[in-house]
């Protein structure tokens, strides 16, 4: 555990030979339960295994746990997946990408958050965005009577959600969020031209009537996809998203199996599926993921906020590179200190990510430093309409 900044989760796993690997297991907001996971429940169960195996290793992590899925358990598996990937690239002297099959494309496109309080204020950091080299930008932009909004921040470059000791409480108003995100769009069609690709996340919010009617506001801006529309649990609400809209969708962020995604993707409800690498199982099962995708026509858009350490991140660019159906990746710039406990050969340039020809992941992590920083309780917020009433965060 280390808190350069935000909480990170880290698994080293060291080979009698001396080769280590290194995996990420964060999980937002319950760091801690991963953890005990994989202490209590998980590295008794690897000591005197072949490191090879890697994907025996996922299948008795799997199957043999009886109890599958969920954020913690699939976290952890994550972790160990990612690792022992990292000490087979070691061992062959290759970058994981060419473990994976080799390089289908010389960079991975991704995409940085721009938002603000204002309309204004998000096409000026937009703009900014720009200016650096991006090629598409996700637009969030205060929702106007509202004392907070999901996705906009102080720091325009370094958003952490978890912000508090214990969850702060958000406020929310369906309707006037829905009357400003198509004037947002407007405003950044305009001010950015057509070249560069815009995104937006819901944030899992509308009902999927709502969603469709946002989907077809924002058509006449040709947003490259609406995130996280409503909350997927009913995987068949996204039919009647498409009947009213062909706005691109994309989901998955909280995912953790292929089965939490097979009817959005065989149906073809969904154009980008977000899962990730730490929470989906490790690259062996995200691997899985994107090859059923790919039958479908559906690319992958994964999740790269500031809760995937650097280690995950080298992870989701070897698989990225890798893939056929690769769309988009999510790229929020990690902090200084971050990239100081993490040291890492992913660099950027001209909107994308190249990860560099070091073998395993390319990412390693300063115990020394990372010992400096303890963890610190940190939770996400929670929403509540304005009556008060519960409300998805």
């Amino acid at each position: 555990m280390t808190c350069p900044g935000r909480n990170f989760v880290t698994l080293k796993i060291e080979t009698d030979q001396g080769v280590y690997g290194l995996g990420d297991a964060t999980l937002n907001g319950r760091e801690l339960s991963v953890v005990s996971y994989l202490e209590d429940h998980v590295i008794p169960c690897l000591i005197g295994r072949d490191a090879h195996q890697i994907e025996d290793i996922w299948q008795y992590l799997y199957r043999g746990a009886y109890w599958r899925r969920g954020p913690v358990t699939m976290s952890a598996i994550a972790a160990v997946d990612m690792a022992l990937w990292d000490i087979k690239g070691k061992i062959a002297g290759l970058p994981l990408y060419q473990l994976l099959g080799g390089a289908c494309r010389t960079g991975v496109m991704v995409y940085g958050h721009a938002n603000g309080t204002t309309i204004e204020n998000t096409v000026e950091v937009a703009q900014s965005y720009q200016a650096l080299g991006y090629k598409a930008i996700r637009l969030q932009c205060g929702v106007p009577g509202l004392s907070s909004t999901y996705g906009v921040s102080k720091d325009k470059m370094f958003y952490e959600p978890a912000d508090a000791d214990l969850p702060t409480e958000n406020e929310w108003n369906t309707e006037a969020y829905m009357r400003v995100v198509p004037k947002l769009f407007k405003a950044a069609r305009e001010a950015l031209g057509d070249e560069v690709h815009l995104l937006h996340d819901v944030h899992h919010r509308l009902t999927p009537i709502e969603a469709g009617r946002l989907g077809r506001d924002l058509e006449p801006y040709r947003p490259f996809w609406m995130e996280d529309a409503t909350p997927a649990e009913n995987q068949e609400s996204f039919k009647l998203i498409r009947q009213h809209t062909t706005t691109p969708l994309a989901v998955g962020e909280i995912f953790n199996t292929l089965w939490d995604c097979k009817d959005l993707i065989s149906n073809q409800l969904i154009d980008y599926i977000r899962a990730t690498v730490v929470h989906a199982g490790g690259i062996t099962h995200l691997k899985r993921i994107a090859s059923f995708a790919d039958v479908y026509g559906v690319k992958t858009g994964c999740h790269g906020a500031t809760d995937l350490s650097p280690v995950c991140m080298s992870a989701a660019l070897h698989f990225d590179v890798s893939i056929p159906n690769f769309g988009i990746q999510e790229y929020m710039r990690h902090t200084e200190l971050t990239d100081e406990v993490f040291p890492h050969n992913y660099s950027f340039k001209a909107g994308s990510l190249h990860i560099g020809e070091a073998p395993g992941l390319g990412v390693d992590i300063d115990e020394e430093k990372a010992a400096k920083y303890p963890y610190q309780r940190a939770y996400l917020p929670v929403n509540r309409l304005q009556d008060g009433t519960l409300f998805n965060w």
